[in-house]
C-alpha cells in the first residue's frame, strides 16, 4: 500500500481546520494506509492520537528554524511501513481517485513520480467524513467555486521508496523551489514522471500565509528561497 508523509503548521483557528481535513483523508484512503506527521507543531501529537496516525516529532531545521526537506524524505524512507511513499502539503485533501491513478502507475513503471496540479478552493468548515457522499460533494465543490492551478502548483509526490535515495539536498520547506527540483531529479534519475492532473483532483484549502513574517512575498523572496534555488542547482533543474 501506501505512506503519506507530511509537516505541519500549528493547530490552530483555520489551519487546525484543514489540516485535520487534509490528514482524516489520507487515512480513509485505505485501511492499511499509512500517515506519518512530523513537526512538534502546537497540536500536533494530539491531532496524531486522535486520528490514529503515526508522530515524529523532531525535524533538522534550518538556522533560521526552518524545517528541512531532505530529512522528511531520508527519514520518511527509513521508517515507512511501505515501499510507495507520497510527501503531500498538509493543505491537500484527497479522494480515491488518487488511488485508482496510483494503482495504474505502479502497474505501469517500475520507478515513477506522479505528481498533479492542485485545484484550490475556499474551505472553512470540517469535511463531514461520516456523509457517505463526501467525495463527491467535494469534488463537485472544486469544480463549481474553484480553480485549477497550472503546471507549476504541485502538492504532491508519489515514488517508490527507492527513488530518491540520498540525493535530496537539504531544501526548506514553506519556500519554493524544491518542488520543481524533485520533478527534474526523478526525470534525471529515468523514472517515469507521470501527470495525474486529468485523474486525480487534489483540492488545496486556501490559506494565507501568516506563517512568514513577509506573507507570501516573503515565501517567494527571501533569503532561504534564494538558498533553495542555489541548491537546485538553479533554473535550469
Amino acid at each position: 500500500m501506501l505512506t503519506f508523509f507530511t509537516t505541519a503548521k500549528p493547530f490552530v483557528g483555520h489551519a487546525e481546520i484543514i489540516q485535520r481535513n487534509a490528514l482524516k483523508s489520507w487515512t480513509l484512503m485505505h485501511p492499511h494506509a499509512e500517515v506519518i506527521l512530523f513537526g512538534d507543531e502546537h497540536g500536533a501529537g494530539e491531532v496524531a492520537r486522535e486520528l490514529g496516525i503515526r508522530h515524529e516529532p523532531h525535524v533538522e531545521r534550518s538556522e533560521l528554524g526552518t524545517k528541512r526537506l531532505d530529512y522528511l524524505f531520508s527519514t520518511a524512507r527509513a521508517i515507512a511501513r511501505h515501499d510507495v511513499l507520497c510527501y503531500v502539503n498538509c493543505d491537500i485533501v484527497l479522494t480515491q481517485d488518487f488511488r485508482r491513478a496510483l494503482k495504474d502507475v505502479q502497474r505501469a513503471h517500475e520507478e515513477f513520480l506522479m505528481v498533479g496540479r492542485r485545484w484550490d478552493l475556499e474551505v472553512w468548515e470540517p469535511i463531514d467524513f461520516t456523509r457517505a457522499n463526501w467525495q463527491s460533494r467535494l469534488q463537485a465543490a472544486a469544480l463549481s467555486r474553484g480553480r485549477q492551478r497550472p503546471a507549476e502548483w504541485i502538492d504532491y509526490f508519489a515514488f517508490n521508496r527507492t527513488l530518491y535515495g540520498v540525493s535530496v539536498p537539504p531544501f526548506l520547506i514553506g519556500r519554493i523551489h524544491w518542488d520543481d527540483w524533485l520533478v527534474w531529479k526523478a526525470k534525471r534519475l529515468g523514472a517515469a514522471v507521470v501527470d495525474a492532473s486529468s485523474s486525480v483532483m487534489a483540492v488545496h484549502q486556501n490559506h494565507d500565509y501568516g506563517y512568514h513574517p513577509q506573507g507570501r512575498e516573503g515565501m517567494w523572496r527571501d533569503v532561504e528561497s534564494h538558498q533553495n534555488l542555489i541548491l537546485a542547482g538553479g533554473y535550469r533543474h
